[in-house]
């Protein structure tokens, strides 16, 4: 197991990729915090995780505010000590061309993917700075650096991703905190399975593998990323993505 008692927190744990991930890790050893707004599927997480024998605690978390963030940090620490990875997965998308775009798309978008990631990272930080050792993983996208049509909030915000991966990779290398991210290219997921079919072969096209990825590939992405067997891995932005951008 390459994750064996690890204490991992993963933001947006309830579906898609966050619950993947969530499912990889336990599989891995990992002992879990899975965090997110969706009451229902938090427990949907749990209870999965806990049938296949994992270990786990659920909590509902609203990453956008401070004080909540603060708790979940303090509420791991209580329970496992320490923490070891945390992986900023939540996010939404609000979608809109420039001229049509609101000011509470543009808010809400940016609040959610840049402000919280922002938070989480900086409340686990102050942990891993105590324990000399952590991992951060932040859920960007491919559309953070190439851009895409009607998303300029949500390119906005994953290139500000970005850029904070890599300057939290130059600030704390120094106390053994490795920050690295994930770009997913199209992912299939239940958002994307409502889409109109015409989208969804669109989507695969722009892949040279003809095909969507599956939340499990990323995970499998992130698990690797958290592993030791990525120890000298910092500052990364990795593209899984089909080859979208090449």
């Amino acid at each position: 197991m390459r994750l064996k008692d690890k204490v991992a927190i993963i933001t947006g744990a309830a579906n898609g990729i966050g619950k993947a991930t969530a499912l990889k890790f336990a599989s891995e050893g990992a002992k879990l915090v899975v965090v997110d707004l969706n009451n229902e599927g938090i427990d949907q997480t749990v209870e999965t995780i806990k049938t296949r024998g994992g270990e786990v605690t659920g909590l509902v978390v609203d990453v956008t505010k401070r004080e909540e963030v603060e708790w979940l940090m303090s509420k791991t620490i209580d329970q496992y000590g320490r923490v070891d990875i945390v992986i900023n997965n939540a996010g939404i998308t609000q979608d809109a061309q420039l001229l049509k775009m609101t000011e509470e798309q543009w808010d809400s978008v940016i609040d959610v993917n840049l402000k919280g990631v922002f938070n989480v990272a900086q409340a686990a930080a102050k942990v891993m700075i105590e324990q000399k050792s952590g991992v951060v993983l932040n859920a960007s996208s491919v559309v953070g650096t190439y851009g895409n049509f009607g998303q300029t909030n949500y390119a906005a915000s994953k290139w500000g991703v970005n850029g904070m991966t890599k300057t939290w990779a130059k600030e704390l290398g120094k106390y053994g905190i490795r920050v690295n991210a994930i770009a997913p290219g199209f992912i299939s997921t239940s958002m994307t399975e409502r889409m109109p079919e015409h989208l969804i072969e669109m989507m695969k096209k722009k892949s040279v593998l003809n095909r969507m990825g599956t939340p499990e590939e990323i995970a499998n992405g992130y698990v690797y990323l958290a592993s030791d067997e990525a120890r000298f891995i910092t500052g990364t932005i990795l593209n899984i993505d089909g080859g979208v951008v090449l």
